[in-house]
């Protein structure tokens, strides 16, 4: 688990068949095992090297993210090491467990921040996304000033810290970027669908316990 607040700036490329992640030293020692988020995308460590480590990636990985692309041109990745339990949730719950890809529409630099506009590229998720709420983008925890539903679009403002110290500079027009819905509000949704059914059909999947039940399962006897 991780809460989208890069801790640094890396770059990955291809060896063999795994990928090389370097820059992790602001947050050393790795250790075998341990999982790092790779612009939001979380990442096992299975080899150490200097400076970072190597990992295996699925044939789903590379198509669902943005990283098999990066790391054929050796490109700039967000790093941030998995959360302990005593660290302070700065952003947001983030899986590091990427939902799909967005593209950069546009770039404004303004007088205080930066404003950037991303258009969904899978629509199944773009439910989740509304005014005020969280969003992973490149593993970054961000937050949304404002939507324009009909088309998908949400726009983001980026303070002068977020922009120097994560790889959003490096961003240009027609970039994808990886990106990973609130997780509190795909648990919601799920609460809702599933209370929903069972107000719909009272007599399937009853998880109540009573005492037919119990009957049928042997708890229970006529003593």
């Amino acid at each position: 688990m991780f809460t989208g607040l890069i801790q640094a700036v890396g770059k990955i490329r291809y060896r063999g068949k795994s990928l090389l992640v370097e820059g992790c030293n602001p947050f050393a020692p790795l250790h075998i095992g341990d999982s790092v988020a790779v612009d939001g995308v979380c990442l096992t460590a299975a080899i150490l090297v200097p400076n970072g480590f190597e990992a295996d990636v699925s044939e789903e990985t590379i198509q669902r993210t943005t990283l098999g692309e990066k790391a054929s041109t050796g490109n700039f990745v967000n790093l941030e090491p998995a959360l302990r339990f005593s660290d302070r949730l700065g952003g947001h719950l983030v899986s590091g467990h990427v939902d799909g890809l967005g593209k950069i529409t546009s770039i404004e630099e303004l007088n205080h921040s930066w404003e950037i506009k991303i258009n969904w590229q899978t629509k199944d998720f773009d439910r989740y996304v509304c005014e005020k709420a969280s969003v992973a983008i490149d593993g970054i925890s961000l937050t949304i000033a404002s939507v324009d539903y009909e088309s998908s679009l949400f726009l983001i403002a980026v303070i002068p810290h977020t922009w120097d110290n994560t790889s959003l500079k490096y961003l240009k027009i027609g970039d994808a970027v990886n990106l990973e819905a609130d997780l509190m509000a795909k648990y919601a949704e799920r609460i809702l669908h599933k209370k929903s059914y069972e107000l719909k059909n009272p007599n399937k999947n009853n998880n109540k316990i009573t005492n037919d039940w119990l009957d049928t399962q042997g708890y229970q006897s006529n003593y």
